[in-house]
């Protein structure tokens, strides 16, 4: 297959460009070339038609992963380009579809977990889950409402609720791993909401389920099925990298270190209990379904 990955220059998209081009033609569409072993690379500045959508024209699958990271403070400008990040290269990309004779066969766009509401103990699965409000919620339903706004004959298309992904060459796995080996691996908060995540070997699967299974269309969501309470997962941590001193993170203190280090702490108080139904009901089998074997590999 030819398949087109935009933005993929952070943790997220480099690995799926190493999964994919493996087997497959892998093209990459970004803003500041990087050189990649097995993928040809193009320009774009994720808001203007040009010469990258040529590339489009005849493939098979259209991945795209742009958006501005929410590991940021929220403040006008940076909101502003959280918004502009993903709403204008969605946009672009559908109107390149629109006008290629030959569109892509499926167009996979980034969504994100976080559209649903904080909740400790009802389980938000994609025709269950309850949307939730404020800044980053209206941010994921702007982006899928734009996504979705275009409507095509031969292209399918997905967009991912994606959970916290793990990994061991980036992500969440860096600061959570530097903090438990610094003695600060107790709950954080109350420790009580819900953790969900997804081993990133297990996202490149599921992308690849997706693209295979043509029946499948819509919001899916992407994570593992066994999301755990973020005391259980610091637990994991500890017993991971022998660490036993427990150093709780009140939350009075996570918003003091999240000033420090220009984050929001919504990345980690926030409750996600995300249930991936469709997948399950589509007899997706997860490599990394337990908590313990994703931290063993990460």
């Amino acid at each position: 297959m030819k398949i087109i990955i935009t933005a993929a220059n952070g943790f997220m998209g480099e690995t799926l460009v190493d999964y994919f081009s493996k087997a497959h033609e892998v093209v990459v569409i970004i803003r500041k070339p990087i050189k990649y072993k097995n993928a040809k690379t193009c320009s774009w500045d994720g808001k203007n038609l040009g010469d990258w959508a040529k590339e489009l024209e005849g493939s098979d699958v259209l991945i795209n992963l742009a958006g501005k990271s929410v590991n940021c403070r929220y403040n006008e400008v940076n909101k502003a380009a959280i918004y502009a990040s993903r709403l204008e290269s969605t946009s672009v990309l559908g109107n390149a579809i629109k006008a290629c004779e030959n569109p892509p066969k499926l167009w996979i766009n980034a969504a994100s977990a976080t559209i649903y509401r904080h909740s400790l103990n009802d389980p938000m699965t994609e025709n269950k889950g309850e949307i939730g409000s404020g800044f980053s919620v209206d941010v994921c339903q702007k982006w899928e409402k734009s996504f979705f706004d275009f409507k095509f004959t031969n292209t399918r298309q997905v967009a991912l609720r994606t959970a916290i992904v793990l990994g061991k060459n980036g992500g969440v796995m860096i600061p959570f791993k530097r903090l438990t080996q610094l003695g600060f691996g107790g709950k954080m908060g109350d420790g009580n909401q819900q953790f969900s995540w997804i081993h990133i070997e297990d996202v490149c699967r599921s992308i690849e389920f997706i693209i295979k299974n043509e029946s499948l269309s819509g919001a899916i969501n992407i994570s593992s099925p066994n999301p755990i309470r973020n005391s259980v997962f610091m637990q994991a941590l500890r017993q991971r990298y022998n660490r036993f001193a427990i150093i709780p993170s009140p939350e009075y203190l996570l918003e003091l270190g999240a000033k420090v280090i220009k984050t929001e702490t919504e990345l980690i108080l926030k409750s996600r209990f995300v249930i991936p139904e469709i997948l399950e009901q589509a007899g997706f089998q997860w490599k990394f379904p337990k908590i313990e074997q994703a931290l063993k590999e990460c």
